[in-house]
């Protein structure tokens, strides 16, 4: 079982799932930086690019969002027009223009330096239903029971559909896993709210200027109880009573089992307190993770991939080193399951576990990385062992990752997890002294410098400093600085 931690303030929203003490998911929402994911607008096609077969539109944000040829549906038609996948699909340059005005949705945020990416194809999820109003197909999970009972939901869709459509227009519906068991009222409740919601995104787009927006999806306080919450959730507590009515009176429309899961906590220790859940998200942004056995990962993420070292440590438990590092391996795989899920870490993903020379322990290595894997709820896809030893993932990429959303690039550094010694520093204003010496005729150098700089230059590096002084026939002077970080320095010409 699993209860999920809510921590409310005006800026920001954290939600912690905790199962057994640990935290398997960490999800945050800021005020001012809410993703988009799900958001309908009137978009304004700004440029139509035929060699990349896709478009830039305004959609009113900061950087124009992308609509690739394969995420265009317009009055019901795919890229490949009527003749199936095979045939040659209609180039983009032939769907839209300059200027056109698109209802779009985002199905991606912006990521780094990348805008959002959109599909006129729109679809709105409900608590049971996902409505896709340009289509009139009826799709069932795959998740659901057998084929016969999705046949069954799938007959019951196609009658309720038809009652009440405006138009004559059914629209599309995707039944979630959540609604095998549902009664007919229910999915019509879910109907009903999904149509009115997708009347109301039409008349906006009919009346407001491109680069509105129609439609913006649930906050992610709302979106606890429809996508979080499920049969393994033991309560949902919340410690602000403003979002608690709030989210009562959502979850009491829509989602009343999941509402008889919530709690208002009213507790004098802050909620997250509870669980050390501050301290853990302290850890989640650490390069390095300790495991129980004396075993250590090591995550590095970069722009095109998130590579993860296991090690053995201090871990000499077992009996022989084979045992040792099976163990560890397997510890392992649990730990980087759960770091995924905690650091939303996506993208290609390569883990070197310590070399294993038995087959069978490779064996239940990969099988208990399934299994702990399985556990996510964003989709993972995972290859075996290459020829180097290295297993290869891809784990689905939606919105920015804990260590992104929480931190940004070292100005000391610029990133690159390392600073240049003193001594490169020293060298470095040494051969920029002797630069300048060559096109201007001060009277004096001054050397503005860290302090651990200006001391090795006053010890160490003395002599060579004398040295280039009496070769520059100039005074060189020394000012240390507090605030200075060692790599940063200021040559003043006097």
């Amino acid at each position: 079982m699993e209860d999920i931690l809510i921590n409310w303030t005006p800026q920001e929203t954290r939600v912690a799932v905790v199962e057994n003490g640990a935290v398997q998911e960490l999800h945050i929402e800021r005020t001012l930086e809410r993703g988009l994911v799900g958001n309908v607008y009137l978009g304004k096609v700004a440029r139509v690019l035929p060699g990349m077969q896709s478009a830039f539109i305004d959609i009113g944000l900061e950087r124009a969002a992308f609509l690739h040829v394969a995420d265009l549906h317009l009055h019901g038609v795919n890229p490949r027009g009527h003749h199936g996948e095979n045939s040659q699909p209609i180039p983009i340059e032939r769907q839209v223009y300059e200027g056109q005005a698109l209802t779009v949705q985002v199905i991606k945020d912006p990521i780094g330096t990348k805008g959002a990416r959109l599909s006129t194809q729109i679809s709105i999820a409900g608590r049971l239903l996902v409505h896709l109003p340009q289509d009139n197909h009826i799709g069932i999970s795959q998740k659901i029971g057998s084929p016969e009972a999705r046949d069954a939901l799938r007959a019951r869709m196609q009658s309720l559909v038809a009652v009440g459509a405006p138009d004559n227009n059914t629209g599309g519906f995707i039944l979630r896993t959540n609604a095998e068991e549902a009664s007919d009222e229910e999915l019509g409740a879910d109907i009903a709210y999904l149509r009115k919601t997708w009347a109301s995104i039409r008349e906006k787009s009919l009346r407001m200027p491109p680069g509105s927006l129609l439609f913006q999806d649930l906050s992610l306080v709302e979106r606890v109880l429809r996508d979080l919450a499920s049969e393994r959730t033991n309560s949902i507590r919340i410690d602000a009573t403003l979002q608690y009515d709030v989210v009562r009176q959502f979850g009491e429309t829509y989602m009343p089992s999941a509402t008889a899961k919530l709690e208002l906590y009213r507790g004098e220790r802050p909620i997250f307190d509870l669980h050390n859940i501050d301290a853990e998200i302290a850890r989640a942004l650490a390069r390095r993770v300790d495991l129980k056995s004396g075993g250590y990962l090591i995550i590095d993420q970069t722009e095109a991939m998130t590579t993860i070292d296991v090690n053995t440590g201090g871990f000499v438990g077992a009996r022989n080193f084979d045992d040792t590092i099976f163990k560890t391996n397997l510890e392992a795989a649990g730990a980087i399951a759960r770091q995924l899920r905690l650091r939303n870490l996506g993208g290609i993903i390569i883990v070197d576990f310590i070399d294993m020379t038995r087959e069978e322990h490779k064996t239940s290595v990969l099988q208990e990385f399934r299994k702990q894997l399985n556990r996510d709820r964003t989709k993972v896809t995972i290859g075996g062992f290459t020829q180097l030893g290295l297993v290869e993932l891809t784990r689905k990429r939606t919105r920015e990752s804990l260590a992104r959303m929480l931190c940004e690039p070292c100005p000391t550094c610029d990133a690159r997890g390392q600073v240049k010694t003193a001594r490169s520093i020293c060298y470095e204003i040494l051969r920029e002294i002797l630069r300048e010496s060559r096109q201007f005729n001060p009277k004096e150098f001054r050397v503005v410098a860290a302090a651990n700089v200006v001391e090795m230059l006053l010890d160490e590096e003395s002599q060579h400093l004398a040295g280039l002084s009496d070769f520059i026939g100039k005074p060189i002077s020394l000012t240390a600085e507090p605030t200075n970080q060692t790599e940063h320095y200021d040559i003043v010409l006097m």
